[in-house]
């Protein structure tokens, strides 16, 4: 026998507040979805992760692979495992840091870029296609509120 539990706070602003938790879930989701698209525009064979490492190396630059691993937050050799990949589609470069001789930084190389490039076009564009027929206003009031949420 299953028993239905009671809404401990059946107040109007539970409510809200359910409510704003349905809307915050359904923003990540179409998030989640639209990283997923733009991963897959950046390069169809490789996993999203590696649009994520490409996003950091564009916005950046080059870095020691131990460093791209701690700023996307992934481990070592999955990081490693997908620049691997990324340098062999020629999407990725290495050389030697002229800080010591020993390490390697990695770029984008000019192809990665431009498909960096091309796969944040493809998101802005969707973002612009969710915005379009607001108002000033309106995009001002939704900034400064979501300001707010994120500030905590």
């Amino acid at each position: 026998m299953s028993t239905k539990l009671p809404d401990p706070d059946p107040s109007p602003r539970s409510a809200l507040e359910l409510e704003l938790g349905v809307e915050l879930n359904a923003l990540l989701s179409a998030s989640r979805a639209l990283t997923e698209r733009s991963a897959a525009a950046f390069h169809p064979e490789l996993q999203p992760a590696a649009f994520h490492i490409a996003r950091w190396l564009y916005a950046y630059g080059p870095a020691k692979p131990s460093a791209v691993a701690e700023a996307v937050g992934m481990d070592r050799s999955s990081t490693s495992h997908l620049m691997g990949w990324m340098k062999r589609l020629g999407l990725v470069e290495s050389r030697p840091d002229p800080s010591d001789r020993r390490a390697v930084l990695l770029s984008l190389s000019p192809t990665g870029e431009a498909q960096v490039l091309a796969a944040l076009d493809l998101r802005g564009a969707a973002f612009s296609a969710r915005l379009r027929g607001w108002s000033e206003e309106d995009l001002q009031a939704f900034t400064a509120l979501l300001r707010r949420f994120n500030a905590g």
